[in-house]
């Protein structure tokens, strides 16, 4: 086994921790046991090496130390032989840092990349979920609800100890606080938790009768949700420490209300704008009229000019729904649906037959050269 650390590594003596860390994490992951099972032994000399090195390295007093004397400064007694995957060899917290990113690579990370506290510690509540409907104009101007939401509280008679008040938990014979117990096992330090206090590090010999020594207690708790102009269909609102309590005195979750936004009778949106169909007198489509359409501020006037298609779309600036951020508004684009009438009186009858006949004496008319062009192609 080589002893040159910096050798092992594949750096140069004036390498800067971060290039070491970053050397020792290549190596790591290329060597560790259970990405080599083809070749076990040889990986686990090469892997146990770099950690040797690199909790060296990673420490700039046993760095300096290095240095100087060499590794003959670490023999008889200077690092512990067996790898333990906590604490790696006793080297500090630069060693478990980058211990902790490689199983991080190699496992990869939990729930958005957040490490677990360490056992017996304080950990940070979960998170919430709770699905609100809203109406569709409460979704384009924004409002205000109060809900009840179901959650875990830290217990009010032992303030989240789990202790009958008066008394505390205490630190565990077995594993010392820590939580874990440790082994040999070959090369490798193992630790499991321990069977005394599982996991805890502490033992509640006196258990809180309120909440039987689980810290916590379930509790409704009426919350007002403040919903901002512009949200869609999806929107999330976060409630920062309104989720579960936290164990151990850690902080409480959040809460995420997802909003459900009914649909409109008359409107659909496509981000910040509006779109509504509007039927219109085909007669007022060939003339040109003024006509009244609804939107998101009332009923607004516009003018159609002679002739206007059946799906020609008209855009009202500036009628649609606020940005969420605080920008400015979407547009109203109207889609105009032009009626043709089902039945027909005889009065009717008799004035489209009049009309008909005109309209076919208008060489610009499309249905007139239309006809013009089948009869050309057919001779008809």
């Amino acid at each position: 086994m080589s002893t040159d650390y910096y050798d092992i590594l594949g750096v140069g003596r004036d390498a800067s921790a971060d290039e070491i860390k970053k050397a020792y994490r290549k190596i790591a992951l290329k060597y560790h046991p259970d990405r080599n099972p083809d070749n076990k032994d040889e990986a686990e000399v090469k892997f146990k090496e770099a950690s040797k090195a690199y909790e060296i390295l990673s420490d700039p007093e046993k760095r300096g130390k290095y240095d100087r004397f060499g590794a003959a400064a670490f023999e008889n007694g200077g690092g512990p032989g067996g790898f333990d995957f906590g604490a790696g060899f006793g080297g500090g917290a630069a060693f478990e840092d980058a211990l902790g990113d490689l199983f991080g690579d190699f496992f990869g990370g939990a729930f958005g990349g957040r490490r677990r506290s360490r056992r017996g510690g304080a950990a940070r509540g979960d998170d919430l979920r709770y699905d609100m409907e809203i109406d569709f104009e409460e979704a384009v101007r924004g409002t205000e609800r109060r809900i009840s939401v179901p959650r875990t509280v830290n217990c009010r008679s032992c303030s989240g100890s789990g202790a009958k008040p008066g008394t505390s938990p205490e630190t565990c014979p077995a594993c010392g606080g820590a939580g874990q117990v440790r082994f040999q096992q070959g090369l490798f330090q193992v630790a499991k938790t321990c069977g005394q206090c599982n996991g805890e590090g502490k033992i509640n010999r006196s258990p809180c009768p309120d909440c039987r020594g689980r810290g916590r207690e379930r509790s409704m708790r009426e919350i007002n949700v403040k919903v901002p102009p512009g949200v869609d269909n999806g929107s999330r609102l976060k409630l920062r420490g309104e989720g579960e309590a936290g164990l151990r005195g850690g902080p409480p979750g959040d809460l995420y209300v997802v909003l459900q936004v009914k649909p409109h009778p008359l409107f659909q949106r496509d981000g910040n704008h509006i779109m509504c169909e509007v039927p219109v007198n085909m007669i007022d489509a060939a003339l040109g009229a003024k006509i009244e359409v609804p939107t998101l501020d009332g009923m607004v006037k516009m003018t159609l000019p002679p002739g206007t298609q059946s799906g020609r779309i008209f855009k009202l600036s500036g009628k649609g729904v606020p940005d969420v951020h605080g920008g400015r508004r979407g547009d109203h684009y109207v889609s105009v649906q032009v009626e043709i009438p089902k039945t027909l009186s005889k009065k009717q009858r008799q004035l489209l037959e009049e009309f008909k006949e005109e309209s076919n004496k208008d060489s610009e008319s499309l249905v007139v050269r239309f006809a013009e062009k089948v009869r050309e192609l057919w001779g008809s």
